[in-house]
């Protein structure tokens, strides 16, 4: 598959006007065995926010972090052992706000393939999934519900290989996959939810 990786570095951001803290993640693609793939990372169970989901490395700035940037690269080295030699950012997506109070900063990267290493104390599982698979609709659904933070929102979820992606992380895919692969949204959702429904359904 051939990525519009054009497309995501003349893309214009949007900044998230709302977030007490700054934080930041890198959407690494990478391809292993011919074929494009987005590295994630399932959390820990025993983590606090968001335990067990799955998202793209990285977290809260740190003090001694230059830029927003560098948070996601420090990141990403902690988290899966990421060599930030050879890493190429290609510019970012729009800004996330997260019910944790976090203004999220996504920057877009090709990264070389090598052998990722979790950190135990964070990390469950390091995670490649194939970007194919992942802009394949049997794979997408959505519904819709009212949320007690964002209000009407219609949510997200990638199912592939046995992982689902969602939340923020899920609303961070969409943006990318319609800049990088075209990938376009189904006009309509496949439910409407109580409020209190569970996350995921």
């Amino acid at each position: 598959m051939d990525l519009a990786l054009d497309r995501v570095r003349a893309h214009t951001p949007v900044p998230a006007t709302e977030g007490e803290r700054d934080a930041a993640v890198l959407v690494p693609v990478v391809e292993r065995d011919g074929r494009l793939h987005l590295l994630f990372i399932k959390r820990a169970d025993h983590l606090g926010e968001h335990a067990g989901q799955m998202s793209f490395p990285g977290g809260g700035r740190e003090p001694s972090d230059d830029d927003l940037l560098a948070t996601a690269l420090r990141e990403a080295n902690e988290e899966v052992g990421m060599d930030s030699t050879g890493v190429e950012v290609v510019g970012r997506l729009d800004d996330i706000a997260t019910v944790t109070s976090y203004s999220v900063r996504p920057f877009v990267a090709r990264v070389p393939d090598q052998e990722w290493v979790p950190d135990e104390r964070e990390v469950a599982e390091v995670v490649l999934l194939p970007i194919d698979e992942l802009t394949d609709l049997a794979n997408y659904e959505s519904e819709r519900r009212d949320h007690p933070h964002y209000g009407d929102i219609r949510l997200h979820f990638f199912r592939v290989d046995g992982y689902t992606v969602w939340g923020a992380t899920g609303r961070m895919l969409v943006q990318f996959l319609e800049l990088a692969c075209g990938w376009e949204m189904p006009a309509e959702v496949d439910r409407v939810v109580d409020p209190d429904a569970d996350f995921p359904v």
